[in-house]
């Protein structure tokens, strides 16, 4: 770019791991061979796998994205004043910015908004989301993460007129206590006095009701659960036959979370042989797949606190369902 030239609405860097491949077999297999097994719920999204959620969130038994909305559709406004009026709204795990738009149209509503940064794993819907965005808010500037953020959080830029890091969709609640805690913690390192973390998280609520909406009586869940074992048949040469598993989702009080399983219906073996892996199941024999954690506004706080991260604001859905809280250094 030449001295004085204006810069582009539109920079998308990509920093994606070239052994990507590679990292997946060393999950798969150290998850396999764990006891008790367990797979990372992140291989549950394949083109199918992504289907399968879209089809979960218009449930009327789940009720997390639709109570998620109905804050940003009605309460946008009064987030981005409670966060001081960002300059810049990062989202991580961004896709199409289908949620966020409510955001980013409160903030241009106050003219304080200047940069967009999406970071996800897809440059495709990456670049096609900003190129959507740039038309249809004028002066947008759309600064592009294609990467892994677990990895790679530490690129994201730096802020002018402050930063709000939106991490929605209940995510936070699918990491185990340790790796929440570091995670916010590295939040907690990358936010500026005047920034602010945006956070989405399922509350607690009666048991019935959560195990319903993980184990809908069409079978959407489930199937979304087996899909797991399709990644890995296609990936790894695999054998799963999934009429061998059954969908388990029930809630763990004790730790406030769904706790989401498959379980073997009888004693089997599954080759992968793209792992050169032979696996064996005892009958009855449980792997599990996906924790949900659920919070309370205590708890949450508490979260906070111990990432050196200070409670800012808290809103909820009208049914008091869901949260989506802010938080700051």
């Amino acid at each position: 770019m030449s001295p004085g030239a204006a810069a582009e609405p539109i920079e998308i860097e990509v920093h994606l791991r070239a052994d990507g491949g590679a990292g997946m077999a060393r999950d798969i297999r150290l998850g396999l061979t764990a006891r008790p097994k367990e797979l990372a719920p992140k291989y549950f999204y394949d083109e199918r796998g992504s289907q399968l959620f879209e089809q979960i969130t218009e449930l009327e038994e789940y009720y997390p994205t639709r109570a998620e909305r109905e804050i940003l559709a009605e309460r946008s406004a009064e987030i981005v004043a409670a966060a001081g009026e960002p300059g810049t709204l990062v989202e991580l795990g961004s896709g199409s910015a289908t949620k966020t738009r409510h955001l980013l149209s409160a903030m241009h509503e106050v003219e304080c908004l200047a940069t967009y940064v999406p970071v996800d794993i897809s440059e495709q819907i990456t670049r096609e989301t900003a190129e959507a965005l740039v038309e249809e808010y004028p002066g947008l500037a759309v600064r592009g993460l294609v990467c892994d953020f677990e990895h790679d959080l530490e690129r994201i830029p730096n802020g002018g007129g402050g930063r709000l890091v939106a991490f929605l969709g209940g995510t936070i609640g699918n990491l185990y206590p340790d790796a929440r805690h570091d995670f916010l913690c590295r939040i907690a390192a990358l936010l500026e006095p005047g920034d602010r973390i945006l956070l989405g998280t399922d509350l607690v609520k009666a048991r019935d009701r959560l195990e319903l909406a993980y184990d809908d009586p069409g079978g959407v869940t489930a199937e979304f659960n087996k899909n797991v074992l399709q990644v890995l048949n296609r990936e790894f040469g695999g054998d799963f036959d999934l009429d061998r598993f059954a969908h388990v989702a029930r809630y763990d009080a004790e730790s406030t979370r769904m706790d989401i399983r498959l379980r073997s219906l009888a004693e089997q073996t599954v080759r992968l042989d793209g792992l050169d892996l032979t696996v064996r199941f005892a009958a009855g024999e449980e792997m599990r797949t996906e924790i949900s954690t659920k919070f309370t506004r205590e708890a949450l706080e508490g979260v906070y606190r111990e990432a050196d991260l200070r409670p800012d604001g808290w809103f909820t859905d009208a049914a008091g369902d869901y949260a989506l809280s802010l938080a700051s250094v």
